[in-house]
């Protein structure tokens, strides 16, 4: 599991949700922004069409650490998680619960890290680090 990623479990099957910049770019782009975001769910002016930006945005998430695997393992391609298939295997009580790893994985994913040094000034931290587990100031 990726530190910046929470857990759900639909139909059975874990799946991490991760906020990466490719998600972010189709958040913005049907929303206008993670700050729209929010906003819009709160506002959806019926139940069915929250219900549906719910499914969209868990799919969107769900299938970002699945990307990021099939990325590195080509041979060994998971399938996508479906909008279709989180309709189906969830409950509309089950999407409440998700809505907080969904904010966990949003916070996470926008959080910045930032480290003072010796000379007191600060620098952010490197998300994927020095390869050997510690982070890398810049």
């Amino acid at each position: 599991m990726d530190e910046r990623s929470s857990i759900i479990v639909i139909g059975g099957q874990e799946y991490e949700l991760l906020l990466t910049t490719r998600a972010t770019k189709v958040i913005t782009k049907r929303f206008g922004g993670l700050e729209e975001l929010g906003e819009q769910l709160m506002k959806a002016e019926n139940f069915e069409m929250a219900l549906n930006e719910f499914c969209w945005l868990i799919m969107v998430l769900a299938n970002q650490p699945i990307a990021i695997h099939n990325l590195w393992h080509p041979e060994a391609a998971k399938p996508y998680l479906t909008e279709e298939a989180v309709e189906l295997l969830t409950s509309p009580f089950e999407l409440a619960e998700y809505k907080d790893a969904i904010m966990e994985a949003m916070y996470k994913g926008t959080v910045r890290n930032v480290v003072s040094t010796e000379d007191g000034s600060a620098g952010n931290v490197s998300a994927a680090g020095n390869g050997t587990g510690n982070a890398e100031a810049s």
